[in-house]
């Protein structure tokens, strides 16, 4: 059990809530990502692209996530750091077999890495390496390569082969993030709890 974990027992708390971010460009299968986790009756047969951004809820690992689905079209990407200061993470989709725009994304993970709401804080950042499938596919190795994910040094990250359709590599990428979510609110718990102690040490 971690720490984490040990604090959401000792306080009697079930299940905690969080706010993450979804982007990627458009068609990179954001959308199909999100309603994967959504309940069955629930889910979209459907897949149409996003206008704006669209506010999804699902349930993962005792962590009740509120996921804004950010449309990848060039005119509302805009709109993406407007959720920036309020999000614990952010799920970074790439269409592994669109090559032509890998350059594109990086510049788009840039501004989102500077962003004054993101760049000093630890958020963790999972990447989706989606569309697996595709003959074309760039493998998760290439494309860390390719965006200079190793450059990233006060964040978490990881990235995942997937395929939104089938689900495969979903969970397994969620499942870190769940983990990292974890972490980065036990810290916090743990700064706070020293801040009172400290507090009442004064009186």
């Amino acid at each position: 059990m971690g720490l984490f974990d040990k604090l959401v027992k000792a306080l009697g708390m079930k299940k905690i809530q969080v706010n993450i971010l979804v982007v990627g460009l458009n068609n990179s299968g954001k959308s199909t990502i999100v309603s994967h986790f959504k309940n069955p009756d629930e889910r979209s047969t459907i897949s149409v692209p996003t206008v704006g951004f669209q506010i999804e809820q699902f349930e993962n690992q005792g962590v009740c996530f509120t996921a804004f689905d950010m449309s990848g079209a060039g005119r509302y990407r805009n709109l993406w750091e407007h959720h920036f200061k309020n999000c614990q993470g952010i799920v970074f989709v790439i269409d592994s077999s669109d090559r032509m725009r890998l350059v594109v994304v990086k510049d788009e993970l840039e501004l989102l890495l500077s962003h004054p709401d993101i760049e000093k804080r630890r958020v963790p950042i999972l990447f989706f390496a989606n569309k697996m499938d595709m003959p074309d596919a760039l493998s998760s190795v290439k494309i860390a390569a390719g965006l200079g994910l190793d450059k990233i040094e006060n964040k978490p990250w990881h990235i995942s082969s997937s395929n939104a359709l089938t689900g495969e590599g979903l969970q397994d990428g969620v499942s870190w993030l769940v983990q990292q979510i974890k972490e980065c609110m036990a810290a916090n718990s743990n700064k706070q709890v020293k801040k009172e102690m400290e507090k009442e040490e004064l009186y």
